[in-house]
């Protein structure tokens, strides 16, 4: 009797075991894809209070000086030095190691491209970040544009995968990437035959990782 209590406790462990498994492997890309898409939620609002307090505290020279860069270089290196503190970066964490950056259906992000970021930082929380300056004569259009990259330079660095973006505008809000799209042309972005920019927002209102 005792015998057959241990088969048929065996057989349940087994079987348990057995369910366990066939559960985990169909989930483990998407468990990853999660995984990244928390990490973009909590860096997003650590960039929002950033710019938030930034707004109140920011130093007035440099803000006067963005105000009057004559180049795109000369505005990108004031940002860079208003957000360096915050995300605790340093002149020395400059990106040095070749980083290629590509698009959610594999294409590689050209240097021509209006998505590619040339300075790039690794920062203390393992990040990749990136500033751009956009040229906009409206004040109601993004001033800046942010990168990041959830695991540094670790692949897949695609948009819409391990990299998320947000607009910065010049009263110090920002805006995830894709804010403003409506939801089909979100979802045609953010798949495996789109660009993946649009992620950065589709994923914030509750969009679903797909492979």
């Amino acid at each position: 009797m005792k015998k057959r209590i241990w088969k048929i406790e065996y057989s349940i462990t087994l079987l348990a075991l057995f369910a366990f498994m066939l559960f985990m492997i169909p989930t483990s890309f998407s468990s990853k894809g999660a995984m990244y898409i928390a990490k973009w939620n909590e860096a997003y609002n650590k960039i929002d209070y950033m710019f938030s307090a930034m707004s109140a505290q920011a130093d007035s020279d440099i803000v006067k000086g963005l105000k009057n860069a004559t180049s795109n270089e000369k505005r990108e290196n004031l940002m860079m030095l208003l957000v360096k503190p915050y995300l605790r970066l340093h002149e020395d964490s400059r990106l040095a190691k070749r980083y290629a950056q590509h698009f959610m259906n594999g294409k590689l992000v050209s240097k021509k491209s209006f998505w590619h970021f040339d300075k790039l930082y690794n920062s203390e929380s393992g990040m990749v970040v990136g500033i751009k300056d956009i040229e906009n004569e409206n004040s109601l259009e993004p001033a800046f544009m942010m990168l990041v990259d959830m695991n540094g330079v670790k692949s897949p660095n695609a948009w819409g995968r391990d990299i998320y973006g947000v607009y910065i505008y010049a009263d110090g809000k920002v805006r995830p990437m894709g804010y403003g799209w409506d939801v089909d042309r979100m979802k045609k972005d953010c798949s495996a035959s789109g660009k993946g920019i649009s992620c950065s927002h589709f994923y914030r209102i509750g969009g679903e990782f797909r492979e």
